[in-house]
């Protein structure tokens, strides 16, 4: 016996054999390598042992009375399942089909008769080391299973947590607002953000992390809280766009970014003001005559370029109520068909032209994909928002817990802001968090802010910069007015705008009196109040919205100065 190969661990092995002979034989060998032996001397009896006492591996005559070996090796495997039960054939049989026939029964191996001990020890050994690499599978596999089972809870919990901060904002409750995304994994790499100013305007965001699933999604949040934290307070997509590049140039690894529209909505100013780094072609949709206006990316996505390379200049165009903006990922696009072909940019422009009910536009685009019968290759985002005349002044500052007991009742301060501050800063949001610190005040914060929006804005545009509004004609002059800001603004070098708050306590309450002066060479007052006001008009419509918002207003300085009171009443 020194021949034989050691045994790395004794089997417990049955051997089904109706010959008594060759049974004592074969038992007699085993245990002399080692293993505890099961003797059944029929296939039926083979089965009932096999099912009592679940041996490790099974030694088989194929030929045997009540059943044969073949049925036996079949009811052995199925009782078995998934766990390897190696089956020996014992068998003179010499014929191929023969042969054959013990391995389609579930046999793994035969063993010739007269038996060579040899042989018979070497292929036992094989067969244990079968039988423990399928165990050792199966347990890799269930282990396998129960970390992928945790992850999935993990990442679950995650992603509701995500949700709740990404989808913090008006996404799900404005009503002019219509979207569609479809993860290609569990966490989405398309982010949809949408918020309003405190003057109203709604600011929304459509980004495409590179990849996806949980590693696109892992700068979502940081981006997202910049995005809502930003516009509540009032900053520009400027200011912005600049804050989200910053951070995710500093979180992200290098080969991961953002490519992202960023667009905001005014209802009051029947704009819409658009910066695309990286995303497919939006398009701002006019409902009354069909046209669609492209609004192209010009820049390199969120989080490739350092602060100082970073280019924040957007692109404006006016709209009119009813008009949509339309925004996709590049997922829709890239759908795939079963040929391998794209739904591409030439069938969402069939869908365009084909639409004759803008309210259904939407639908069309969903049925459109739905019927092209594509497999997503990455995750899938549209929007749709419609400029609408019922969106009000949202208050969306920041909340306070105290009573107002420590709020500021008399004081002034004053600012005066000059070229090089007013080509790159914007105050608003700063004075704003401090007029805010007047507990009266906080209520109104949404007029106060577009009051000092529009007030701010004239000063600038058409004051310091020398602006002519009535450049707003039309669509073209719109364009044109926009390009001459951005030129004269870049190329500015002199001027300013001062800005001075003074409040008052009275004994019903209190009075903010806001005072904003230019260095621009002032309008004549009473003839731009006498114009009547143009609801169709691209321009013309603040100095209005300013009357109808605050206490009250007067000009002074021949326009150069403008001077607004707003008034609240002492809490009971």
């Amino acid at each position: 016996m020194s021949g034989l190969a050691p045994i790395p661990e004794s089997l417990t092995i049955l051997i089904a054999e109706d010959s008594a002979a060759d049974l004592l034989l074969l038992s007699t060998i085993v245990r002399r390598q080692g293993h505890q032996v099961l003797t059944a001397t029929n296939g039926a009896q083979a089965v009932e042992v096999f099912t009592r006492e679940r041996p490790q591996l099974v030694l088989m005559d194929a030929l045997m009375p009540v059943m044969d070996g073949f049925e036996a090796a079949r009811r052995i495997k199925q009782l078995a399942g998934e766990a390897l039960v190696p089956i020996i054939f014992l068998t003179s049989l010499r014929e191929s089909e023969a042969l054959a026939q013990c391995l389609d029964a579930g046999g793994d191996d035969f063993l010739p008769k007269p038996y060579n001990q040899l042989i018979l020890a070497a292929k036992i050994n094989a067969m244990d080391r079968l039988r423990r690499l399928q165990a050792t599978v199966l347990q890799q596999r269930d282990l396998i299973a129960r970390h992928h089972d945790y992850l999935l809870h993990e990442q679950r919990v995650a992603k509701a947590v995500f949700d709740k901060v990404a989808h913090s904002g008006c996404i799900n409750a404005a009503p002019n607002i219509r979207y569609l995304q479809s993860p290609y994994a569990l966490f989405n790499g398309d982010l949809l953000l949408a918020a309003y100013t405190p003057s109203g305007d709604m600011h929304v965001l459509l980004g495409d992390f590179t990849g996806h699933g949980l590693p696109a999604a892992v700068g979502a949040m940081p981006l997202a809280e910049v995005f809502y934290g930003m516009t509540a307070k009032g900053y520009g997509l400027a200011q912005t766009l600049r804050e989200m590049n910053a951070k995710l140039k500093r979180i992200l690894p290098v080969d991961m970014f953002c490519c992202a529209t960023l667009l905001c909505l005014s209802a009051q100013r029947r704009v819409v003001e658009v910066w695309n780094g990286g995303m497919p072609d939006g398009y701002v949709h006019e409902v009354a005559s069909g046209k669609r206006t492209p609004l192209v990316s010009r820049h390199l996505p969120l989080g490739v370029l350092s602060a100082e390379a970073f280019d924040d200049r957007t692109d404006v165009w006016p709209m009119a109520l009813g008009d949509r903006v339309f925004l996709l990922s590049d997922g829709v696009l890239d759908t795939a068909d079963g040929n391998d072909q794209l739904f591409g940019a030439a069938r969402l422009q069939q869908v365009f032209a084909a639409n004759r009910e803008p309210d259904r536009l939407f639908e069309d685009i969903e049925q459109a994909l739905a019927a092209f019968r594509g497999e997503a290759r990455d995750d899938v985002s549209m929007v749709e928002i419609t400029l609408a005349s019922d969106l009000s002044l949202h208050s969306s500052g920041p909340v306070y817990a105290d009573s107002g007991q420590s709020s500021p009742v008399d004081w002034a301060v004053s600012f005066e802001f000059r070229a090089e501050t007013l080509k790159c800063y914007n105050p608003l949001p700063y004075l704003l968090q401090l007029l805010l610190e007047i507990h009266g005040l906080r209520g109104q914060s949404g007029a106060l802010y577009s009051v000092m929006a529009e007030l701010y804005s004239n000063a600038l545009e058409h004051g310091v910069l020398g602006l002519d509004s009535r450049l707003k004609r039309d669509a073209h002059g719109f364009a044109e007015y926009y390009r001459q800001r951005n030129e004269r603004l870049a190329q500015l070098d002199s001027g300013y705008i001062r800005v001075h708050v003074e409040v008052v306590p009275m004994a019903a309450g209190g009075k903010m009196i806001l005072h904003i002066e230019d260095s621009g060479a002032g309008f004549d007052v009473e003839k731009m109040l006498a114009r009547p006001v143009d609801i169709d008009r691209l321009s013309g419509r603040g100095l209005s919205l300013v009357r109808q918002l605050s206490s009250a207003v007067g000009w002074s300085d021949g326009g150069r100065s403008v001077c607004v009171e707003f008034c609240w009443e002492a809490l009971a």
